[in-house]
């Protein structure tokens, strides 16, 4: 692609994707249909495939919206940028090793001549998505293509454990689950290619899997610490909100789940209130001690950086006749917030735009009339649940339901977080990507415990058989 390094040829690639790309394509599916038997069952095997084939699909996609309509972007530069490590190898293994454990912008002399031409080198979330490209371009000489396949893979193996741990919950959902997990359409496009976005969303998918294994379930404790340690290391190099906005619910969630394992009902009842709070209590920590010294997600500056990025967010997307103009005018208006304070004056609003916008009347390009008939099929599973279960029923079955009650939690506080510091659609379609899958799966479990409890036949009263009554009797 534009600045990548080579020769520009067809379709914005190096010439040697040409070749490169068909051919390390059909390796990977050779891989993929050669391990399939090993991670699916008789189920879930018509799923493996084709859910691979979208996070291609998505990677191939993204680098080409980015070619040719944003013309330029982060994904490009991430690509071009991994150039210098992939060039310090070749020149001298041991630079490119320490660029790629370099974590604090600090180098030596020998490795300056690199350091120039990394302009992200001193931006560690940047520069984590740089190293990831030059570590795997090590492996297919610099091909944007190819890399960008790997990273759909990496992304892929995340949401296959994440649809995988679904299904010990509710394996009759499969079809569903699928659907919720690979299927929607800004989830396998945004969470595919080189970005950001493909890293955390399989780092999070390895993160539910691990605490599912070793705190609810207790089986495969290696895998599960593995797994933790990788998707939270990802997260905290690249997206640390999603992190922090994780592990509260999530500890809300061990806690039900645990609680549900108490037989006596009367027992569960008092211990569920000291359970959710032991919960929150350790999920709120672990958050602070996770956020400490960041500069952008302290929790001692949260209200300085939540100032400066309402201020500018509302400062691009508002006109003085208060229309929207920012971002391929694509914004939305959002009051100033300058503090957690804040949160539940703005909550409401926030979540509307968070779970249901952009309308399909406030489509002004063609990315955003996806994400609007995508929100548009997401409202109406929304209204269709609540509709056929009725409000109150609703919200006592979330309640009672641990999965649902964690899905709902995490997607609604991360709804809330992302349409106050987003701003404009395109990054809300961006940044909300992580909260689709579990708030679609909580809707379908949802409708799946309608239908099940109207299909499940009424008991019958039957009544006393009646006493026959005596010849001449009155």
């Amino acid at each position: 692609m534009a600045g990548l390094g080579g020769t520009i040829g067809l379709g914005g690639m190096d010439f040697k994707d040409l070749f490169l790309g068909p051919l390390y394509l059909a390796l990977f599916y050779g891989l993929a249909y050669a391990v399939r038997p090993r991670f699916t069952n008789p189920l879930t095997k018509r799923y493996f495939i084709p859910a691979l084939s979208v996070k291609f699909l998505g990677a191939f996609s993204l680098g080409l919206i980015y070619q040719f309509y944003y013309q330029g972007g982060d994904t490009l530069n991430y690509f071009n940028e991994s150039k210098a490590i992939y060039d310090a190898f070749w020149d001298s293994p041991s630079i490119g090793i320490r660029l790629l454990l370099s974590n604090d912008g600090s180098y030596d002399p020998d490795m300056g001549k690199y350091v120039a031409l990394i302009h992200w080198y001193d931006a560690q979330t940047e520069y984590f998505v740089v190293k990831v490209c030059g570590f795997l371009s090590l492996f297919c000489f610099h091909s944007y293509s190819v890399v960008a396949l790997m990273f759909a893979i990496l992304s892929f193996s995340g949401v296959w454990a994440l649809y995988n741990t679904f299904l010990r919950l509710y394996p009759h959902l499969y079809k569903q689950l699928a659907i919720s997990v690979f299927f929607i359409p800004s989830v396998f496009f945004w969470g595919s290619g080189i970005s950001k976005d493909a890293l955390c969303i399989g780092a999070l998918g390895w993160l539910f899997y691990g605490f599912y294994n070793l705190l609810v379930s207790r089986t495969r404790p290696v895998a599960a610490i593995m797994a933790l340690l990788i998707g939270g290391i990802v997260l905290q190099s690249v997206k640390i909100y999603i992190l922090i906005s994780f592990l509260g619910p999530v500890m809300v969630w061990v806690a039900t789940q645990q609680s549900a394992k108490i037989k006596s009902s009367v027992v569960r009842a008092l211990v569920l209130p000291v359970l959710l709070l032991i919960g929150a209590v350790i999920g709120f920590f672990a958050s602070q001690k996770i956020a400490e010294g960041n500069q952008n997600y302290d929790f001692d500056k949260i209200e300085d950086r939540a100032k400066v990025a309402s201020t500018y967010h509302n400062e691009i997307s508002q006109d003085e006749s208060g229309k929207a103009r920012g971002m391929g005018n694509s914004g939305y208006h959002m009051d100033d917030f300058t503090g957690p304070a804040d949160i539940p004056k703005l909550a409401p609003k926030a979540i509307v735009i968070g779970l249901f916008r952009p309308f399909v009347w406030e489509v002004r390009n063609p990315v955003m009339l996806l994400s609007a008939f995508e929100v548009l099929w997401i409202t109406f599973l929304t209204a269709r649940v609540f509709y056929r279960t009725g409000l109150f029923k609703t919200f006592s079955r979330i309640g009672s339901t641990p999965l649902i009650l964690f899905s709902i939690i995490f997607s609604v506080l991360f709804a809330i977080g992302t349409a106050i510091t987003s701003g404009n659609f395109g990054n809300l379609v961006r940044y909300r990507i992580p909260m689709w899958p579990f708030y679609v799966t909580a809707l379908f479990v949802l409708q799946d415990d309608f239908v099940r409890r109207k299909a499940k036949p009424k008991k019958r009263r039957v009544l006393p058989p009646r006493r026959p009554q005596l010849a001449g009797a009155a």
